[in-house]
Parts: structure tokens; sequence; C-alpha cells
């Protein structure tokens, strides 16, 4: 699995998205399902998924997909790989 799939991934366990839902535009508190709950789902589906930690502030800052792709690539993970 690429790590664009473990990526999308990641957002669909946690948001329960189907396949054929886009991601790209996804944003805390734009999306109904984007819920402080599913938030940490998200990370833990994150964490789990590329064997990383977030740290707090990541976590805070993570509020839209676009800038969960910048924050796991500061981890030296690249998405599109």
């Amino acid at each position: 699995m690429s790590s664009r799939e473990k990526f999308d991934s990641a957002f669909r366990v946690a948001f329960e998205l189907s396949q054929d839902e886009p991601l790209q535009e996804l944003a805390y508190r734009q999306h109904k399902r984007w819920d402080s709950v599913r938030h940490m789902k998200l990370i833990a589906q994150l964490e789990a998924a590329f064997d990383i930690m977030l740290d707090t502030d990541d976590i805070i800052d993570m509020s839209s997909y676009r800038e969960a792709e910048r924050i796991v690539s500061k981890h030296g993970i690249s998405i599109d790989a």
C-alpha cells in the first residue's frame, strides 16, 4: 500500500467515508463527521499507519486534509510516494 493510500485510508476509516467521497477539501468544522472524537480517531489512524507520534501542537493544528499532509510530511514521510 502506498503512502497516499495509507493516508487516505486513515481519513476514510476515521470519518467513515466511502471510496467515492472526495478527501482533498475535508476540513474541521466544515464536515459534519469531523468532530473532536473522530479527530482523535484520525490521529490514531495516522500514527498507526505511519508508525509516528504526533505532538500536541500538530494534533491541534491538524485542521484539514491538506494540513494533515504537511504535518505527516514533517516526519519524513512523502505522501505522494
